[in-house]
């Protein structure tokens, strides 16, 4: 298992290679975002018009997933830069996010079927 995500140290990273290559009049929240979108999206192609079960199956071949890792990576670094830029804590977003998970989703009312989301007055689990 490798180490714990230091996000504070990989944003610290970020700013410095924006930095050093003048990046950084250009990387807006705005124009982040659409730019993790476009990472997203190529992140959603490997994937494109295949069946559940061979999507799974695929992501265990070796080529694939260093494909998914470049375009995973490429996904978290513009999101963790977003989140520099806003002056959003990820650690705390996340952790707070989890806690109103867990209360909007209780275990034993919330399963993983669409209609038990509905009954909980949701569209679907987030």
């Amino acid at each position: 298992m490798s180490a714990p995500l230091d996000v504070a140290g990989l944003q610290a990273r970020l700013r410095v290679f924006s930095d050093e290559r003048g990046w950084e009049p250009y990387q807006t929240p705005k124009n982040l975002a659409m730019a993790m979108v476009v990472e997203a999206g190529e992140l959603v192609e490997i994937f494109q018009w295949m069946s559940p079960e061979a999507s799974t199956r695929v992501a265990g071949q070796p080529a694939v997933q260093q494909h998914l890792s470049e375009e995973i990576a490429d996904v978290l670094v513009y999101l963790l830069q977003i989140a520099d830029r806003c002056g959003v804590d990820v650690a705390q977003a996340v952790e707070r996010k989890l806690r109103l998970n867990a209360a909007k989703y209780p275990v034993g009312q919330a399963s993983a079927s669409l209609a038990a989301a509905r009954q909980l007055g949701t569209d679907e689990p987030s």
